[in-house]
C-alpha cells in the first residue's frame, strides 16, 4: 500500500508486497529502483511492469456500478479485461491512472479497443457516491469508457482481499485512503497474467492488449 501523496516512481520490488500476500509472485523486469521505460519487454513480449506467475483465473468480481447495474466480470470472457481500484477524491496516483487509460484507449485501433473493458473498483465505499463517480468519469472523459463499480464495505471487502488490494483512511490525513495503485490486466480467456504500475505508460498497455486477447 501507499500514501498519499506518493512519488509517482513505483519500485517494482514493492509491487509484490500486495499480491495476496506474497501468494502470487510478480516477475519484475529491469531496475528496482526506476521505473520500466516503454519498449522494454517482458517474457512473452508484453511490456507490462511485470507478469503473474503462477498464472491463473481472475477471481470473482461482481458488483454494482454506480448506476446501480449488475457487473459480472464473467460477462467479458473473450475480451481483455484492464481491473484497477480508484477513489474519487484520491489527489494524485488515481487521476492519473484514469487519463492514462483514456489514452491508451484512444491509441488502440477501433478493432483492438472494442475487445477491451476497464473496471475500476471503488477503495472508498463511503465517498464514492453516484454523484462522485459520475463527476470523476466526467472530468477524466471515462463516462461510458470505464465501469466504475461501487458498495458497501461489506460488498467491497471480500473483492480486495480476492485481488490482494489493501485500503484503509490514512490516520493522519483521513480525507485519504492508503490503497494499492496497480492495473491487472486479464487474458481473453480469464486468467491474470500482467501488472502495470500507477506510473504506467499509456503506450506498454497498448502494445500488450493484443497479446492479452489471445492468451
Amino acid at each position: 500500500m501507499k500514501k498519499h501523496p506518493v512519488d509517482l516512481r513505483v519500485p517494482l520490488s514493492l509491487l509484490a508486497l500486495v499480491l495476496l500476500g506474497g501468494a502470487i509472485a510478480l516477475i519484475a523486469v529491469g531496475s528496482s529502483a526506476s521505473p520500466k521505460k516503454h519498449g522494454t519487454a517482458t517474457q512473452g513480449g508484453f511490456e507490462a511492469s511485470g507478469l503473474l506467475s503462477p498464472v491463473a483465473a481472475a477471481p470473482p468480481l461482481a458488483l454494482h456500478n454506480y448506476l446501480g447495474q449488475p457487473v459480472d466480470i464473467q460477462s467479458y470472457k473473450g475480451k481483455v479485461l484492464l481491473v484497477t481500484f480508484l477513489y474519487t477524491h484520491c489527489p494524485d496516483v488515481c487521476p492519473l491512472m484514469a487519463s492514462n487509460l483514456r489514452v491508451a484507449q484512444n491509441l488502440m485501433p477501433p478493432a483492438v479497443r472494442s475487445k477491451v473493458a476497464i473496471v475500476a473498483v471503488s477503495v472508498d465505499p463511503k465517498g464514492d457516491t453516484p454523484k462522485a463517480v459520475s463527476a470523476f468519469l466526467a472530468r477524466h472523459q471515462m463516462t461510458g469508457r470505464m465501469q466504475y463499480l461501487v458498495g458497501s464495505a461489506h460488498e467491497l471487502g471480500p473483492v480486495w482481499q480476492a485481488w490482494g488490494v489493501g485500503s484503509e483512511r490514512d490516520a493522519a490525513k483521513p480525507e485519504f485512503i492508503n490503497h494499492s495503485g496497480l492495473i491487472y490486466g486479464v487474458t481473453g480467456s480469464g486468467k491474470r497474467l500482467t501488472i502495470y504500475a500507477s506510473n504506467f505508460q499509456p503506450a506498454e498497455i497498448a502494445h500488450d492488449v493484443p497479446l492479452l486477447a489471445v492468451r
